[in-house]
């Protein structure tokens, strides 16, 4: 027995894995029936055959030689039991008759097996090589009398086992014309049966009758199919560069040398050639899948494409690239509405910019609204009598425009250019467009309404704020009046001009910052930090002297400290304080305390004025714009609650009609006394 060479170690290894993997595949997937089950056992029988065959290569023991002989006989009487099956069906009695012929021709030849690689008779080769004939005429007869319509589920099955047959009839009649087998093809035998797996998955995927239930990815024939013709073209340009070297003499080596070098280039630029790809995966779908698209795979790609959030591409770009890699074009634009004035273009991807609108009643925009229609470019007469704009048909590469609708109304549409290759646009095509196009007709309506949104909440905060100021504004203009009122009165009194000059210092420093409030939009930049409560108590009632000079203050510790933003909280006591004058008389009482309990500070506002009904502090008293003065806003105690919640403390109100109210505000107590400067 000749030894093997290294090629049968790795064809043998390859086709052990490849049939083992693929019985795997075809065990989970198994649900009984006769064709499934000999289908699997056919697999597993190639699975042993391959591994004997490893062993043997490795090994080189005499005994397991005639254990591949008889697994091979196993697996090819399978495949012949297979087809008489799929041919002739599993119940008739004739059937069984006529496959009992075939599938005995295995059997016979493997008592004439050869021994190893050494000289045999030729009747032993005769009868090996019948196996294949047989195998080549049965394929014949099921593909031929197959139907129309069935022939394109059972053809890969027909290719996959005629192409392994072809090369058993190969290396039989070579072994029978020198009167031996041939190492080094017997050493290609199993990679070549291990290429003809793809094509049995393929006709398993087709024939569900099989009682198999497999899928077979799309991503898998096209890296598989594109590994194969990369194989094919290295082995071209191997024996071309060996051909080159043997022939060109002194210049032989250099000449192969640059001839590899250029081969190689030239499969570079094939696998990075886009259109290549793409010709490819068109002439798979169209050829080996009853559907033209995987739709879990496109539709996974096309809404993960949506969703990025690549900050240098717009959600309008996006979307026309999601519609253009379904059709394999490179490049479009897309035109949504523009406010009235029709349809511009609002993105585009290696496409050049139009300034053109299309008119929002135009006889096209009204075509597709209406229709929803996919329309085809390249075809000579216009769909239903449709007139394209001269600025479309000017439009260099373009292809098909697709309406994109949301909520049955038309928003917009994309321009597609030419794709890489040729696309057949039939129903299918059709229809994945134009479901697309309404999901991105959702996708750009939610991004507008968004966008919408956003602008809405920061105009609503600008509002809000400018109505803070314009109260805020309210209460220093009541000051003023306040005091240019009393200095008729008391402009000589020395104690009075102090207090004059310290409220219109406070009015002030209140007015700029209202001023940068409103000119930059913001409320400053605060941050949380220890504030001394008591002498923000003291500024406040300071400032509000001019109006009320008897309010009492208490603080139980000068030093308590709180966690807050410090003009934020001189603004909500000046509010409360302010409207604890304005709702009592000059007889009544005003008072501010300051106390600790428990880990909250606890600042507390009362009055013995008018009070405020359960009802008005319930339903009333924190919504904007309500008030039970005659001159209010409205906005003071909205203003202090929100403050309040911004700071992480907490307000608590207890008013009763003719008694009085008390406002209670408790702030996150300061513990380890790093105070602010």
């Amino acid at each position: 027995m000749s030894d093997l060479s290294d090629p049968a170690v790795f064809g043998y290894g390859f086709a052990a894995a490849a049939f083992l993997a693929f019985a795997l595949h075809l065990g989970l997937g198994w649900r009984g029936g006769a064709k499934a089950s000999i289908l699997l056992g056919v697999v597993v029988a190639s699975a042993a055959w391959a591994g004997a065959m490893l062993v043997f290569s490795l090994t080189r023991i005499g005994i397991l030689w005639s254990l591949q002989a008889v697994l091979d006989a196993l697996r090819a009487g399978g495949w012949l039991l297979f087809l008489c099956v799929v041919l002739l069906g599993t119940r008739s009695r004739k059937a069984a008759a006529a496959a009992a012929l075939p599938v005995a021709l295995p059997v016979a030849a493997w008592f004439f097996y050869p021994e190893g690689f050494q000289a045999s008779s030729r009747l032993a080769f005769c009868v090996l090589l019948a196996v294949p004939v047989a195998g080549l005429v049965l394929i014949e007869q099921v593909f031929r009398r197959a139907l129309p319509p069935a022939r394109w589920a059972i053809k890969p099955l027909c290719l996959g086992l005629g192409a392994g047959f072809m090369f058993d009839i190969y290396l039989f009649a070579d072994a029978l014309l020198f009167g031996r087998i041939d190492a080094g093809v017997w050493a290609a035998r199993g990679f070549v049966h291990a290429l003809v797996i793809p094509f049995i998955a393929i006709a398993t995927v087709r024939n569900r009758e099989w009682t198999i239930d497999i899928a077979l990815s799309r991503g898998v024939v096209f890296h598989s199919t594109a590994f194969l013709g990369c194989g094919l073209y290295l082995l071209t340009v191997a024996g071309a560069g060996y051909y080159v070297r043997y022939f060109g003499g002194s210049w032989g080596k250099t000449l192969q040398v640059g001839f590899i070098f250029a081969a190689l280039l030239v499969l570079g630029g094939l696998f990075s050639s886009g259109t290549l790809r793409s010709r490819l995966r068109v002439f798979i779908n169209k050829n080996f899948f009853s559907y033209r698209y995987d739709y879990r795979r496109e539709w996974l790609r096309f809404t993960n494409l949506l969703s990025s959030r690549d900050p240098g591409v717009s959600s309008a770009q996006r979307s026309i690239q999601a519609l253009a890699n379904l059709v394999e074009s490179p490049g479009g634009a897309i035109w949504l509405s523009a406010e009235g004035n029709g349809y511009a273009q609002a993105a585009r991807w290696n496409m050049p910019a139009l300034e053109a609108r299309e008119p929002a009643y135009s006889g096209f925009a009204s075509f597709l609204a209406k229709t929803g229609w996919v329309v085809d470019l390249r075809e000579p007469q216009p769909i239903g009598g449709l007139e394209l704009p001269s600025w479309l048909r000017e439009l260099p590469a373009a292809w098909l425009v697709v309406p994109v609708i949301a909520e049955d109304e038309l928003i917009g549409f994309a321009v597609l250019a030419t794709p890489r290759a040729p696309v057949e646009l039939n129903w299918e095509v059709r229809d994945l467009l134009k479901t697309a196009a309404r999901q991105v007709g959702s996708f750009l309506a939610q991004v507008q309404a968004s966008e919408a949104l956003l602008e809405a909440r920061k105009f609503e905060s600008f509002n809000r704020m400018t109505a803070f100021v314009v109260h805020d504004l309210k209460n220093l203009v009541a000051q003023l009046s306040l005091l240019l009122k009393n200095a008729e009165r008391h402009r000589h009194n020395p104690r009075f001009q102090e207090d004059m000059f310290a409220t219109l210092r406070h009015v002030e420093e209140r007015m700029k910052k209202f001023l940068t409030q409103l000119s930059t939009g913001s409320r400053g930049e605060e941050h949380l930090r220890p504030i001394h409560l008591a002498k923000v108590v003291e500024r406040v009632v300071a400032a509000k002297k001019a109006a009320r000079a008897d309010i009492a203050v208490h603080a139980a510790d000068a030093a308590l400290a709180a966690i807050g933003y410090e003009q934020r909280l001189e603004r909500v006591l000046g509010h409360l304080v302010q409207n604890a004058i304005d709702a009592t008389q000059p007889s009544g009482e005003v008072r501010v305390s300051v106390a600790a309990e428990g880990t909250n500070a606890v600042i507390e506002v009362a009055d013995s004025g008018c009070g405020m009904s359960e009802a008005f502090v319930r339903e009333r008293l924190f919504r904007p714009f309500q008030t039970t003065k005659g001159d209010g806003m409205g906005v003071g105690v909205f203003e202090v609650a929100q403050y309040t919640k911004d700071m992480g403390g907490r307000i608590e109100v207890d008013s009763r009609p003719g008694v009085g109210t008390r406002f209670r505000l408790s702030f996150p107590l300061e513990r380890d006394g790093a105070m602010a400067a």
